[in-house]
């Protein structure tokens, strides 16, 4: 089926960080998705309002929005990807996350949009006990986002169903976002579900990795200690939030050849 118009909803990963900069914003999965679309299907248009850092409550309260008055029923294409910033939270609230996620979900439904919604990665190979809380955490939220597919009929893309997402060379520096080759097989996954051109070949895994010394690890850790955690802590001390003062880079539906 050809759509006539993809608007993308959410936080960080819609928005398309840490893929490669063009026209001074990140490219990300989404955007390179609607390159295509708007080169395979007539009159296409597209909107990505996803911004960092905002959690659930946030994508629903003030994208959801800006969103219905641009949806067309069936003819519209909308991802809703949001919640992972408040599983990776310290006061975590899992009963008020689903919920506000169910309430997204149940709210783009009824506009007749076809949705697209994501787990998140539960088990990136990791063994502290970070990663373990991680894995705990997302695989209830993941249950649910299942669930909600099947009830609202939508798209579902979880990438626990392939193993080769596990490879971190997929993870940008800050080993918390995807890099352009993972935004890039995101895409590709997108792409081959509805049968547009893709790359055949985007669930290979990678050639295996090269093997570094104990001192490139210590030197890999402090640097991303001292680049990554040490900001994150500090925004979250202060309150505030890689998002704050943002606008999304397309607000309405644009014709998106032009950007291609």
């Amino acid at each position: 089926m050809a759509y006539r118009r993809f608007i993308a909803l959410g936080d960080s990963m819609t928005e398309g960080m840490s893929d490669e900069i063009r026209d001074g914003n990140y490219r990300g999965w989404a955007d390179r998705v609607a390159e295509v679309m708007s080169s395979s299907w007539p009159d296409f248009t597209y909107a990505n309002l996803a911004i960092r850092g905002k959690l659930v409550g946030q994508v629903v309260a003030e994208q959801i929005p800006l969103a219905i008055p641009h949806i067309q029923g069936s003819s519209t294409l909308v991802s809703f990807h949001a919640g992972a910033n408040d599983v990776i939270r310290p006061k975590y609230d899992a009963e008020r996350t689903i919920e506000i996620y169910n309430d997204g979900v149940e709210r783009l439904r009824s506009t007749g949009a076809t949705l697209m919604l994501f787990c998140v990665l539960e088990d990136s190979g990791a063994t502290t006990r970070a990663a373990r809380i991680w894995k705990e955490r997302f695989q209830a939220f993941n249950e649910n986002v299942r669930n909600q597919a099947e009830i609202s009929g939508s798209i579902l893309f979880d990438p626990n169903n392939d193993d080769f997402w596990r490879d971190p060379r997929f993870i940008d520096a800050d080993r918390l976002h995807l890099n352009s080759e993972g935004h890039r097989r995101v895409a590709q996954a997108v792409l081959s579900r509805f049968e547009l051109p893709h790359d055949p070949t985007w669930r290979d895994r990678l050639p295996p990795a090269d093997p570094i010394s104990v001192l490139e690890k210590i030197s890999i850790n402090l640097r991303w200690f001292w680049n990554f955690a040490i900001p994150w802590l500090g925004r979250r001390l202060r309150g505030r939030s890689s998002g704050d003062g943002r606008t999304a880079k397309y607000p309405t539906p644009i014709d998106f050849k032009t950007r291609s």
